[in-house]
């Protein structure tokens, strides 16, 4: 198999007809592949991504699509909060996985709330995501919270990150 490289995959921040419903499906099929998670866990993304869809706003939002050869192989969304930005849907194909996409998209994140002013992001994930995780921590993110859930077809113990970037100026 031919080495990907990550100058060549493309990232788009335009959203457009038909990402919404592929990152839903790329969620129900890796996760329940992946980690035992059933429908209930894409019903939840499917919710998730109906509200963004309908609340998107160009100015507070942003989505980065990533592409390769054609082929959508990953995807992040930062939604706009009160006061703050939550990161969400953020997933890859697992050949695209540890070439540094993960960074690039991390730094494209903080660089989205520093150009919009917002100095607090927050995101929910699980026990499971340990690189996740690891990348998550290693950009600044905090634990501030854990619950246990059986949302996802299986027990397992959510997790809040939050994130506080100092003021500008300070």
């Amino acid at each position: 198999m031919k080495t990907i490289a990550l100058d060549d995959i493309t990232i788009r921040t335009q959203l457009l007809p038909g990402d919404l419903g592929y990152v839903a499906y790329l969620h129900g099929d890796l996760y329940t592949k992946e980690n035992g998670y059933g429908l209930s866990f894409e019903s939840y993304v499917l919710s998730g991504l109906g509200e963004f869809g309908h609340d998107y706003d160009p100015g507070k939002d942003r989505i980065w699509m990533c592409e390769h050869e054609g082929k959508k192989v990953g995807f992040l969304l930062a939604q706009h909060r009160p006061a703050a930005v939550q990161l969400r849907y953020f997933i890859f194909l697992p050949e695209y996985r540890g070439v540094g996409l993960g960074k690039k998209l991390m730094t494209g994140f903080i660089d989205f709330m520093k150009q919009c002013g917002v100095s607090h992001a927050y995101l929910w994930t699980t026990d499971e995501q340990l690189a996740a995780i690891s990348l998550y921590t290693r950009f600044g993110f905090k634990l501030t919270e854990e619950k246990p859930s059986r949302s996802f077809g299986k027990p397992l113990t959510e997790r809040r990150y939050d994130l506080h970037l100092p003021k500008e100026g300070k």
